[in-house]
């Protein structure tokens, strides 16, 4: 299994749509790469305002390989067309090994 993770650095002036990540965009991300090999999603928000990330998403795959397809195919585009929908931050984003 491999796992990808996108984070969004938290910013006082930052805007960050709770509801609308984890109502439609998350559906837009699974929806656009399980056929992938997305395995698995985990989305985590900070439990205070002292926290460097206003949230990060851990993406599981099933190995480096399906990461590489999701993010070159023409879905990736969709995923990343969604994020301005609900963020005006740039996210950051790590791969973790298998």
């Amino acid at each position: 299994m491999a796992t990808l993770i996108v984070s969004y650095p938290a910013t006082e002036s930052a805007r960050f749509d709770r509801e609308y990540y984890t109502g439609k965009h998350m559906d837009i991300a699974r929806e656009a790469w399980t056929s992938f090999g997305l395995e698995a999603t985990e989305v985590l928000f900070p439990a205070d305002a002292v926290q460097p990330l206003a949230g990060m998403v851990i993406l599981r795959f099933a190995d480096q390989a399906s990461i590489d397809a999701a993010l070159s195919g023409p879905a990736a585009a969709v995923v990343v067309g969604d994020v301005p929908n609900f963020t005006d931050i740039v996210p950051v984003i790590f791969r973790a090994g298998d």
